[in-house]
């Protein structure tokens, strides 16, 4: 689930990406069809009162990546909690073809609550866990993109190869002048 909650952020909250602005989708519902799909779920149709939910939801989540970034992990956890109550996330086993499967949501509810409840778990498990450090926002200039390091050294510092050849092609640039 922290891959959606990666995704979703990155694809439904203004900000910068890759060295240029990003004011968000011009599609929410599409944007969020796009980041299912970037994570291997079928595309499903998506409502527009839904995906505007999403992303509201994704802005929260975004606090708390950035939050963790900065260390403050008093309010990552606050936010995390507050989601994770207005998500009425909660864990439940769910029989699927290949055996059972953990869910962070009861089988009525929707894609907000469905989808949002289990970002929020496993954002509550990453702070709660040694993964806390490793939520991240890109230090790359005008870039905030997000991601949760999954590097052996915990040393990741970019959301994308982009960013980081960016950035080391600029310090490139600086030491030849």
């Amino acid at each position: 689930m922290l891959a959606a909650s990666v995704e979703y952020v990155n694809r439904l909250t203004p900000g910068w990406s890759g060295g240029a602005a990003f004011e968000g989708p011009a599609d929410e519902a599409e944007a969020v069809v796009e980041a299912l799909a970037a994570i291997g779920y079928p595309r499903p149709s998506v409502l527009a009162a839904d995906a505007r939910r999403l992303a509201e939801l994704a802005g929260r989540m975004r606090i708390v990546f950035e939050a963790a970034q900065t260390g403050d992990l008093d309010r990552a956890a606050d936010e995390i909690n507050a989601l994770l109550l207005d998500t009425n996330a909660r864990p439940q086993l769910d029989r699927r073809e290949r055996g059972w499967s953990l869910h962070f949501h009861g089988p009525d509810d929707g894609l907000v609550n469905g989808w949002a409840a289990g970002c929020a778990a496993g954002l509550a498990l990453a702070v709660g866990s040694d993964l806390a450090g490793r939520l991240g926002v890109c230090a790359a200039p005008h870039c905030d993109r997000v991601f949760v390091d999954v590097s052996r050294n915990g040393q990741r510092r970019f959301c994308s190869p982009q960013c980081q050849s960016r950035v080391k092609a600029a310090a490139h640039r600086a030491r030849q002048l």
